[in-house]
């Protein structure tokens, strides 16, 4: 990739054009570029933000498959930030000159360290203050954003992270939109059908430290009798300690559901092409996690026996 990189300097020294020749540098105008790479040498998809000597923005953007940031900017000096989730953010300088490349060169970028985890042992779902909500597209047009009201579960922490599990029960007829005519829809067989199928249930086996703050859960959830393999893009947000003095663990998560994947097929107006609710589902999940004040329930993983296999 680094002779990539030189190569693409090289053809632009002195001259006006962009890749080759393909794009016109604009008048009175320069480039600057630069490639990002983790601490292997591999290239990274980062964001890189080109600040003039004032502080302003003069142009913003994202790295490409290779590592590769280019933009045409005023020649100038400037400061190139190149900030990416994980990793320490990074600060270089560069002079811009009319009509060349002026490149910053390989940047590498260094990971950050890793906030503290929870210590080993259950930690319980604290329910008023954690929130679990979708949002799905309504006949082609604005979308639908609910939530569920009701719902419990469990984290055992392991003595190794990735070998952590976590459990939560969902109660598929708490499921709020601010519609009372739509909810009961939504109850009915037409959807989640909630007298046969009343829980929703996700079991997550697999903590992938993806850096810094990032990791994903991957898990399996039951939804409408149908199982299928789940992954969460989470991000830890640290230890803190609550207003009685009780120890907390929180985390963000995100991922994205097929309905029909879990046979909810329900559809209607597609003679006209349209579906009344969209096939993806946008979930996301605000936790809070405290530590129950004596041990009850099942053992935690690191004493032998793992919760979702008791």
């Amino acid at each position: 990739m680094f002779p990539l990189l030189r190569r693409r300097a090289r053809e632009g020294n002195g001259g006006h054009t962009l890749d080759g020749g393909t794009a016109t540098l604009p008048e009175g105008a320069g480039r600057v570029e630069c490639q990002v790479v983790d601490p292997v040498g591999l290239p990274m998809r980062a964001t890189v933000s080109v600040l003039d000597q004032a502080g302003q923005l003069a142009a913003e953007g994202a790295t490409d498959t290779y590592g590769l940031f280019t933009a045409a900017v005023p020649p100038g000096a400037y400061d190139l930030s190149v900030t990416c989730e994980g990793f320490h953010p990074r600060r270089t300088q560069v002079r811009v000159d009319a009509g060349v490349r002026a490149s910053a060169g390989v940047i590498d970028l260094v990971a950050a360290s890793q906030p503290p985890t929870p210590a080993p042992g259950r930690w319980d779902i604290d329910t008023d203050h954690s929130a679990i909500r979708f949002m799905v597209r309504h006949i082609g047009l604005a979308y639908i954003h609910g939530r569920f009201n009701r719902f419990s579960g469990s984290l055992w922490i392991a003595e190794r992270m990735r070998d952590s599990q976590i459990e939560v029960h969902i109660e598929a007829d708490s499921i709020d939109t601010g519609a009372r005519t739509r909810d009961a829809h939504l109850r009915s067989p037409d959807f989640l059908d909630v007298a046969a199928f009343p829980d929703l249930l996700f079991t997550g086996s697999d903590f992938v430290h993806r850096g810094g703050s990032h990791w994903t859960v991957t898990g399996m959830l039951e939804l409408h009798g149908v199982s299928r393999t789940v992954e969460l893009d989470t991000t830890y947000l640290g230890l803190g300690t609550g207003l009685q003095g009780e120890l907390r663990a929180a985390c963000k998560a995100v991922t994205e559901l097929h309905r029909e994947d879990f046979t909810l097929n329900w559809q209607k107006m597609l003679s006209h092409g349209i579906a009344a609710i969209g096939t993806t589902i946008q979930i996301e999940l605000d936790i809070q996690v405290t530590q129950p004040s004596q041990s009850t329930g099942r053992p935690s993983p690191h004493e032998g026996q793992g919760p979702l296999h008791s």
